[in-house]
């Protein structure tokens, strides 16, 4: 049973349960479909505490959500979101299930690309912060880049203002296929699509070097996980 805390926006969440769905049907046949729990938060609160910097009262918040997907039957967890692991650590100690990182699936498809210096976007606090940049440096060995402080201003903007509310707009496609062009021209071999809504606007024909959906490739991994168990 696959516990997923989600809500983080819903807009991505509908992905992960699509994308779960989908995979469990193409392994097991026409009318499987997965086994999992959802905990879906209002993600305007979760926003707003981001905003605040008040991350004490978002890990309070994700550790309750982790525990009762835990006391309903959930076997591994999921946390629906890049930029809310920056708590993983403090949510997996205080479970007994395994917590699935969404680095870990992520850094294997990258290292497998042959990619070693790999391009990040995200939210601000994914692209600025260490605690993505960190894992990918430290537990993959991969060399991280950001965009420019203004690249990482409307790459922010644009998830916050538009993805999270399901407006995928052609100028912020455009937008985006700018800041990859110049995350490639500083040296990036691939680009991680490190949102969960990115997806819903940038695709593989955005870009002259590969990218790596996070949503995909997290929900990929979950599915393997729950079938060997």
């Amino acid at each position: 049973m696959i516990g997923l805390i989600g809500g983080m926006s819903w807009e991505s969440s509908a992905e992960y349960y699509r994308i779960l769905n989908e995979g469990v049907r193409n392994r097991l046949g026409p009318t499987a479909s997965a086994r999992c729990l959802l905990w879906s938060f209002d993600f305007s609160e979760i926003e707003r505490l981001q905003h605040e910097g008040d991350w004490a009262a978002l890990t309070a918040r994700m550790i309750d959500a982790a525990r009762r997907l835990e006391a309903a039957g959930a076997e591994v967890l999921l946390i629906c979101t890049n930029t809310m692991h920056r708590m993983a650590a403090d949510v997996q100690a205080a479970v007994t299930i395994p917590l699935l990182h969404i680095v870990d699936p992520t850094a294997a498809r990258v290292t497998a690309a042959g990619v070693r210096k790999v391009g990040l976007l995200g939210t601000a606090f994914t692209m600025e912060q260490d605690f993505y940049k960190g894992r990918l440096r430290d537990a993959h060995g991969l060399d991280v880049i950001v965009p420019n402080a203004r690249d990482r201003a409307e790459v922010h903007r644009i998830i916050y203002d538009e993805l999270v509310a399901g407006k995928v707009r052609s100028e912020s496609r455009e937008l985006y296929r700018q800041v990859i062009a110049r995350l490639v021209a500083d040296g990036a071999e691939g680009v991680i699509l490190g949102c969960t809504e990115i997806m819903l606007l940038v695709q593989p024909g955005d870009s002259t070097v590969p990218l790596f959906d996070t949503t995909a490739l997290h929900g990929q991994a979950a599915i393997e996980l729950a079938l060997e168990s």
